[in-house]
């Protein structure tokens, strides 16, 4: 039996076709992950998507820790080829532990279609609190990208507690991004007291609507390790409102966003004409200035 599919369409010009696949992933069991997402691709692909999003360590699962460094993969790996060889003409971007050059472990999202790799995101924001333990297993990603997904559509990725981080957010926007991708894996007992369903929504609301800027968010299902994953995985169109969306099952959630929608957005609210990037370019070096005299 197939998991069920949410289906929002919307008329216009430059429409792009979004899958979220709400997953249940297997704690270091890859082969049996892969076998999964080859499924959930095509069934993203018969709801004629452009792009399919899975969450955090989606080919791994999260709570590795010691055990990260027995699931590693590197780009040219049978398991990411794999899947690109599935993509067909889709966008894929799907997560696991990277194998870097110097060996260190990278928490990686890669986006691919066909034979070429679109996107390579390292997590930046490595979460060290409550229940979190990164920062202890894997070395972090110094950059923010964006990319070309289709005509007229360039995209970002931050990776769960990247957004957390305002300002990789604001990076993205001003770097050109007119999507977020954002892959997560987001448990309930992560911080103790922290209401994580509030948390997010009151965080991927602000920025899509601050920014003019479509999200769509992936999230787990099931539990690992103690962590009960919660799901809620959505796509925000540019006004910052949540325009598909699913609970705590397995599912496909699936949204068309359109071009025109995020420049009308983006001309009623100018937060990015008006970011002045050169004046916190200037107040950032005057604050590292003053820290390196102190």
């Amino acid at each position: 039996m197939l998991p069920p599919v949410f289906l929002v369409m919307t008329s216009g010009t430059a429409t792009l076709r979004v899958a979220v696949a709400q997953i249940e992933t297997i704690l270091g069991d890859i082969a049996a992950n892969l076998r999964k997402h080859l499924d959930w691709i095509e069934q993203a692909r018969a709801a004629s998507a452009d792009l399919l999003l899975f969450p955090e360590l989606s080919l791994t699962g999260y709570s590795l820790g010691a055990s990260s460094r027995d699931v590693v993969l590197s780009r040219d790996s049978g398991v990411i080829s794999a899947i690109a060889k599935a993509t067909g003409t889709m966008a894929v971007s799907f997560g696991f532990v990277e194998l870097g050059h110097d060996r260190k472990l990278f928490n990686t999202a890669i986006t691919i279609r066909g034979s070429r790799i679109l996107s390579v995101h390292r997590k930046v924001n490595l979460p060290g609190y409550g229940r979190l333990e990164e920062d202890r297993w894997f070395a972090s990603g110094n950059r923010i990208d964006t990319f070309d997904l289709a005509p007229g559509w360039t995209a970002a990725t931050l990776i769960c507690a990247d957004l957390w981080n305002p300002a990789l957010v604001h990076l993205a926007a001003n770097c050109g991004a007119d999507l977020l991708l954002a892959p997560i894996s987001s448990a309930l007992e992560a911080v103790e007291g922290f209401d994580n369903p509030r948390g997010w929504e009151i965080a991927l609301d602000f920025y899509a609507m601050m920014y003019g800027l479509p999200i769509a968010m992936a999230n787990r299902v099931g539990r690992e390790d103690g962590l009960t994953f919660w799901g809620g995985s959505r796509v925000l169109d540019a006004d910052g409102r949540t325009i598909a969306r699913t609970e705590a099952e397995q599912a496909l959630v699936v949204a068309d966003i359109m071009r025109s929608e995020v420049e009308r957005a983006r001309t009623r609210l100018p937060t990015i004409r008006d970011s002045d990037p050169a004046l916190v370019h200037a107040e950032l070096g005057r604050m590292l200035k003053k820290e390196a005299a102190e």
